[in-house]
């Protein structure tokens, strides 16, 4: 019997104590409701904030800099790398682009640059804007890291280079690997490790037989095995 009135008593408390809660929400946010209000105020202007430089500076400030990018690509793809990289007095050239809005335009900037440096022979700025350069396409990057070796081998800092086509190559088996291996090969050779120049001809007959590179891989593996 006592426990039925404890079990009922207990139920009864239930609403009071409910009640209690309710009270002590209302007066916490009777007390600080201010504070609630001007952080609810503050969170909305900082999203609006962000969204208002999205769309009002950034996006302009990008389709700017897209529409600066089309001259110096053409250009670019007219191999007239020096008015590609510098500009041709009315339309800025890739280094004026980076200078004024960074990757804005997408990080190929960096690409274009890189590779522009590199055609003109100025290696060690050619690396600098190549090792700002990254993206996901398999070819393009695989491209950048071979672009730095052939930088680095325009030094005359063959081991760097050799390293950088190295990572060509095997940057996710890309297309062009064959052609990474080979570079590979011919710089081994210059270190004069025949054995290792002669590792990746092998490498380019087994694996990339249909290759450019492929098809006269022969004559490359003939001219070492007979110097052993």
């Amino acid at each position: 019997m006592a426990k039925k009135n404890t079990e009922k008593k207990t139920k009864s408390e239930e609403p009071v104590a409910v009640a209690q809660a309710l009270g002590k929400t209302e007066e916490f946010l009777a007390k600080y409701k201010k504070h609630l209000l001007y952080s609810a105020i503050a969170i909305v202007v900082i999203l609006g904030g962000g969204f208002a430089y999205m769309k009002l500076i950034r996006e302009p400030r990008k389709q700017e800099a897209l529409a600066q990018l089309f001259p110096a690509e053409s250009y670019f793809r007219a191999d007239s790398f020096n008015l590609a990289l510098n500009g041709d007095g009315n339309n800025m050239g890739f280094k004026d682009i980076i200078d004024e809005y960074k990757a804005l335009p997408g990080k190929v900037v960096y690409f274009y640059a890189g590779v522009s440096e590199l055609q003109l022979g100025n290696y060690q700025e050619a690396i600098n804007y190549l090792k700002n350069y990254n993206a996901k396409d398999e070819i393009i990057q695989a491209r950048a890291y071979c672009n730095i070796g052939d930088a680095y081998v325009g030094t005359g800092d063959l081991q760097n280079g050799l390293s950088y086509y190295l990572k060509a190559a095997e940057y996710k088996d890309n297309a062009y690997s064959a052609a990474y291996y080979k570079k590979a090969g011919i710089i081994y050779e210059e270190l004069d490790n025949k054995a290792k120049a002669l590792e990746m001809y092998r490498l380019i007959k087994d694996k990339y037989p249909q290759s450019i590179e492929g098809y006269d891989i022969d004559k490359y593996i003939s001219r070492l095995e007979v110097s052993e």
